[in-house]
């Protein structure tokens, strides 16, 4: 299974008054980890947004098992769950720098024209992502 690894740097503004990451940031890393393995697989979101097309959220979730902290460096592991040619699914787990899990979830997107919002085939609309997605799911 092929996956990305994204180091993330917490800053004191991400944190809430007991000095634990508020929770609403961990969807920000989840965006760093997918934009992060979308690059690995040899793509881009802005050529995407370029050829008019985007990819909103349609669903996420989030699992906390252990506080993050101002000051430590967690990694976001990024990989794909499922890719079915019109929704893709990524997996996240956010792991402290001693390896102990502290978040992990999932986002489901599918893609859009830019114009009209109306959803679109990724197999067909957009060939290179299709390629890269199924060539992802198979490693």
């Amino acid at each position: 299974m092929k996956k990305s690894t994204s180091e993330i740097n917490v800053r004191y503004g991400e944190t809430d008054q007991m000095g634990v990451v508020y929770h609403v940031n961990y969807l920000v890393w989840f965006e760093i980890g997918r934009t992060d393995f979308i690059e690995t697989l040899g793509l881009r979101y802005a050529a995407m947004e370029e050829d008019g097309f985007l990819s909103p959220v349609v669903d996420a979730k989030l699992n906390f098992h252990y506080p993050v902290r101002y000051g430590e460096k967690p990694i976001v592991e990024t990989w794909l769950q499922s890719y079915d040619g019109i929704r893709t699914m990524y997996r996240y787990e956010i792991k402290n720098e001693a390896g102990k899990l502290c978040v992990s979830g999932t986002s489901t997107h599918t893609v859009v024209k830019k114009e009209t919002f109306r959803p679109v085939s990724i197999r067909r609309s957009l060939p290179e992502w299709h390629a890269a997605y199924s060539k992802a799911m198979e490693a």
